[in-house]
């Protein structure tokens, strides 16, 4: 399916925007260690509480907090089912780089989140389901989209997680657009009776924490999701049509989630910098080893010739002087490789050994 992307150039600058925001993720991340915390404390109770919003749900903000925090005993099924969300963000918040990527981890996630409801988690659905549209009563307005037969889902969850392994052991940085896909893919199938966004929405996390997107730690997705809950349901419908016979058109929900993860980024950087201490400036203080090191690693991503300015976008902050040295480095290191001069010149990036 990546082979038959046709990426527009207003896609292109998406991409390079949100690889730009990764790029300075580390430069906040080591600003202020007690304003993360607090930003991680806030974002289990919004993804706690969204998550569950987003699929009927509700439970009063005041005793979402409670139930995240652990000060609060669960009174009803809605509390519940938010209990059981907490109890998965919490695992993947601390163990995702240890999770197995197979078929069994959704099948736990699933388990955990209805334990304490209808404890009936755990295993794939047993009648074909449906994804519908119902009025403000209840009614049903019209089916979206009918969902992989339930005789299927076994062997396509198998391939499904095994596309993603290789994906994650591929080297490369094409995980905004694989993630997607194996996310859409996952939602077609369905293979929950019920759940099943919940735990598409984990496995959202669970798969940028593996590529190195550790947005969702500080700000929560799942409440840009809800906030943005109309596009959420027109992108999936608009991306899930010929869906089984592999004539659908993925971009709209690539799009969405790249619209996402942008608000996050921006979101995220303007609540550090207002946390951050009024004698602190706003620039942001890193020693100049760490500059090295970031703008080093900035270089060692790009996978195609580069301008001096990529990196600037990239390591705000940082002098041009500091990032020529530091692609000298490379250069004697044989790793990079200067082509042209003035405004023409760009740096190679040069086969590793």
């Amino acid at each position: 399916m990546l082979d038959r992307l046709r990426l527009t150039a207003a896609d292109g600058a998406t991409l390079a925007a949100l690889a730009s925001h990764q790029g300075r993720q580390e430069l906040f991340l080591r600003r202020r260690p007690e304003a993360l915390e607090a930003l991680r404390t806030v974002a289990l109770v919004e993804s706690s509480e969204s998550s569950n919003r987003l699929e009927g749900i509700a439970v009063p903000r005041a005793r979402v907090e409670g139930l995240v925090l652990k000060a609060a005993e669960m009174r009803n099924r809605s509390e519940q089912e938010v209990a059981g969300y907490r109890d998965d963000l919490a695992l993947i918040h601390e163990n995702a780089a240890d999770m197995p990527l197979e078929p069994r981890l959704l099948l736990q996630l699933h388990q955990r989140l209805t334990s304490y409801s209808t404890g009936r988690g755990g295993v794939w659905k047993s009648t074909n389901n449906e994804i519908q549209e119902r009025d403000a009563s209840g009614q049903l307005v019209r089916v979206r989209f009918r969902c992989l037969d339930v005789v299927a889902v076994p062997q396509a969850m198998d391939l499904l997680m095994a596309e993603i392994r290789t994906a994650l052991d591929r080297s490369g940085n094409d995980e905004l657009l694989w993630i997607p896909l194996a996310l859409l893919d996952f939602l077609c199938i369905h293979p929950f009776t019920d759940g099943n966004g919940r735990v598409g929405r984990l496995l959202t996390l669970l798969l940028l924490y593996r590529s190195g997107w550790v947005l969702g730690r500080y700000i929560s997705l799942e409440r840009l999701v809800e906030e943005a809950r109309a596009s959420y349901y027109e992108s999936l419908e608009a991306s899930s049509q010929g869906w089984h016979e592999q004539q659908h058109d993925p971009l709209p929900w690539c799009r969405f989630l790249w619209g996402v993860l942008l608000r996050g980024y921006r979101e995220f950087e303007q609540r550090i910098d207002s946390l951050a201490d009024e004698r602190e400036p706003k620039g942001m203080a890193v020693p100049r080893a760490e500059k090295r090191q970031l703008v080093r690693e900035a270089c060692l991503r790009q996978l195609a010739p580069f301008p001096v300015s990529a990196i600037e976008q990239g390591c705000p902050g940082i002098s041009r002087e500091l990032i020529r040295l530091v692609l000298q480095q490379l250069a004697e290191e044989g790793l990079m490789e200067l082509r042209g001069r003035g405004r023409a010149a760009e740096w190679i990036p040069l086969p590793r050994s």
